[in-house]
């Protein structure tokens, strides 16, 4: 409701009030007795342009895909019908649908023309399209009139997640869409009570004319929905606008309505901007560094050991849900490069309104906020994992951040079997919002590649902060952002393109992150620093122990991956007219009464924990538990993790081993062989560590520049790789 907290509704009712209308269980009748219908031919688009034919590819490219091998055995779901409906429609709100219904297939929703599947029920999906730009934007002239088809292609991309989730259970699913899909999408969001038939009209009660849908059809057998009755067309009644039910209130759609399209829907302008980042990051000291060096790719080579390199090829998918959006975000990596036009578009010379336009349009296809930089040239990485040179290609990134989910992560541990799906979610999302962005940009003549988490030649975090999105904070090589804290992952558009760029932010949290220890006490692994920050390659941080932390994400026996610090920490919070109101005014003094932090920070990370936040949400858990194990789904083989608040952990910093793994203990970037880890010597290094007080002397006196900065040369090797090798650039890569 409008001044109080949504933990009281169940996630699978989704964020409108469905629930709270009329129904007629008749018209499921009525619609079934109705003659079957041709495929609706499709329509040439008059005004089809460059960025509604990025979408058509995107769209186009997902069709090829939605098809699992048959899975030898059927998973554990439960008998209980409504329980397997909880985790489908879950699966569908936390991919951002804004409906879903479900409902029996009738034999007349199957188009004349197609061969009707054994399918008894539909899961059907709304998605509610982003807004249209205003008159003046140059994105007005790329968007106006694709808006539905946008909006389409989500739907699409969540209908085909939940289809091969589904799948990887051991059942049958198909995706449909509206152009190329088997089914009469119309009929059957009336049967499952998400459209009232008006004349030759479908109204949503809450969207009006403006959606778009997609469709799940399958053997899996849910509990269905009724139809609505004919009353339920108009459902924005007073409750809709408080949100009674706990439903999102109508007053927090309007207000996102209401804003600037080139502004995301939190008031990021509201925040102190600053010259540089808060962190101190001496340039010309940080090293570029190969991306045979994260300690990811590491255990892909083998140097974290064999475990790691076994458990690294399905750590973060080993659930059918995570696993379902794999092939999606395959399949986008061939078209991050493509052919840049020879012909500049001549309407965008202006910097400042091509960096409006595209914000309104990255909004508008889903990010949750975006912000623009120039890239520094240590933001590249300096080669592939297959020892390749990446160039410094690029001027600018427009950087966007994807929530990862916050009625989700209340109701996890972190650590559990839906951690890899959050992860999968965002990088599945991010890598379509950037695709689509620059796919459109190289049509008109700007060079643009997304770097997203399958394959990127950037590194984020540094872009994070110098695009405005946030401060680095005390979990380490993460950036906070002062509305979504840390419940984010990142995708990055590289482009030439003019723009203007924004400057990066302060809102106190390097104050905040010095007075609170939350996200060190409840990591399970002890990876995240109890002490003082700290200089590492060039930047001032408080630096994990990435290499515990890594070990204990790939190998987590009873769940996927690892987000315990996200679900922790007191940032991680909803601070919109859907939160409840006091967290909504402590976020608003956090950023505007900065005066007041030293006084306030500590009171604030007290009552986190009295107020018991971190704690796991039963009504927010909609997933089933269930592990991928030799291709087919099981019950977990070690438990699930189900921890909640460990208040009495704690840690003396002086007693704390970390390993630092500097630049000069890095592996030869053309390295294919493994290069084993020293851990004694990287507990050693803290010897060469400074603080950032000693760093800054020592460059004001003309120091030289640590040689533990100075990165592993490459090997000296005539012979090429192989293509195994090769394919190890690519993070599903062979072992």
């Amino acid at each position: 409701m409008l001044f109080f907290s949504r933990k009281n509704r169940p996630f699978e009712l989704g964020p409108y009030p469905l629930e709270r209308l009329s129904h007629e269980k008749s018209i499921f009748a009525v619609e079934a007795e109705k003659s079957k219908v041709l495929r609706p031919k499709e329509v040439k688009k008059l005004n089809a342009n460059s960025f509604s034919k990025a979408i058509e590819k995107y769209k186009v490219m997902f069709s090829e895909l939605g098809v699992v091998d048959p899975i030898p055995n059927k998973a554990p779901v439960p008998d209980d019908l409504a329980l397997r409906t909880k985790d489908v429609k879950g699966a569908a709100y936390f991919l951002d649908a804004a409906q879903v219904g479900v409902c029996k297939m009738a034999g007349n929703a199957w188009y004349k023309e197609a061969t009707a599947r054994k399918h008894t029920h539909a899961v059907v999906i709304v998605v509610r399209p982003g807004r249209t730009p205003e008159v003046g934007n140059i994105a007005r002239e790329w968007a106006s009139g694709h808006e539905i088809a946008a909006a389409e292609l989500r739907a699409f991309e969540i209908a085909i997640a939940v289809s091969e989730h589904i799948q990887w259970m051991g059942f049958e699913a198909k995706a449909h869409d509206h152009q190329k899909g088997d089914v009469d999408i119309n009929r059957l969001s009336v049967m499952a009570g998400l459209m009232v038939r008006e004349d030759n009209k479908l109204i949503n009660p809450f969207l009006g004319e403006s959606y778009a849908v997609a469709v799940v059809t399958t053997n899996y057998l849910l509990k269905v929905d009724e139809p609505l009755a004919p009353s339920a067309k108009n459902g924005k009644g007073l409750g809709y606008w408080l949100g009674l039910g706990s439903a999102v209130p109508g007053i927090e759609w309007g207000r996102r309505e209401k804003r600037a399209t080139h502004l995301s829907a939190y008031p990021m302008e509201t925040v102190k901007r600053v010259d540089r980042p808060t962190t101190i990051i001496i340039d010309e000291e940080v090293p570029r560094v190969p991306k045979r060096a994260e300690f990811f790719a590491r255990s892909e080579f083998g140097d974290l050991g064999e475990k790691s390199r076994v458990e690294r090829g399905r750590f973060s998918f080993k659930h059918p849900f995570a696993m379902s959006m794999v092939s999606l975000i395959k399949r986008m990596v061939p078209e991050q490069d493509g052919v840049v036009n020879s012909r500049i578009s001549n309407n965008c010379n202006d910097p400042v309104a091509n960096a409006k336009a595209l914000k309104s349009i990255s909004y508008l296809l889903g990010s949750e906020i975006t912000g623009i930089c120039e890239i520094p040239e240590y933001a590249w990485y300096s080669n592939r994992k297959d020892g390749s040179e990446i160039p410094y290609k690029h001027k600018y990134a427009v950087v966007m951040l994807v929530d990862q989910g916050y009625e989700t992560m209340e109701g996890a541990s972190g650590d559990d079997f839906i951690s890899g799906a959050q992860s999968m979610r965002a990088y599945m999302r991010g890598a379509e919002i950037a695709g689509v962005m620059a796919e459109h940009l190289r049509a008109n003549g700007f060079p643009s590649r997304p770097q997203t988490n399958a394959d990127s030649d950037v590194i984020h975090p540094s872009l994070v902060m110098w695009a405005g999105l946030g401060e680095l904070s005390r979990i380490g090589e993460v950036v906070l952002n002062p509305f979504i804290g840390p419940r984010l992952k990142t995708v990055v558009m590289t482009t030439d393109m003019p723009l203007e760029v924004d400057k990066p932010i302060d809102f106190g949290l390097q104050n905040f992150c010095s007075n609170c220890f939350k996200c060190a006490r409840e990591c399970p692994c002890d990876a995240i620093s109890w002490g003082e920050k700290i200089m590492f390659n060039g930047y001032e941080m408080w630096k994990p122990d990435v290499e515990r932390c890594t070990r204990y994400r790939l190998t987590n026996p009873k769940g996927l991956a690892c987000g315990r610090c996200m679900k922790t920490c007191p940032l991680n919070k909803v601070v919109t007219w859907e939160g409840p109101l006091m967290t909504r005014m402590a976020s608003w003094f956090g950023i505007n009464v900065r005066f007041m932090k030293p006084i306030l920070v500590p009171i604030a990370v007290w009552l986190d924990d009295w107020l018991g936040n971190g704690i796991r949400n039963p009504l927010k858990k909609w997933w089933l538990d269930m592990e991928i194990v030799d291709g087919n789904a099981i019950e977990p083989r070690k438990g699930v993790n189900q921890r909640d608040l460990n208040l009495k952990h704690k840690i003396d910093p002086d007693e704390q081993k970390m390993a630092y793994y500097h630049a000069s203990d890095m592996p030869p970037p053309n390295s294919i062989e493994p290069v084993m880890i020293d851990r004694k010597a990287a507990l050693k290094a803290k010897e060469l560590l400074e603080t950032p007080l000693e760093a800054l002397a020592r460059v004001a006196v003309g120091g030289a520049k640590p040689k533990h900065y100075i990165p592993t040369p490459p090997l000296d090797r005539q012979d090429d790789l192989s293509s195994d090798a090769k394919k190890k650039d690519l993070w599903w890569g062979k072992n």
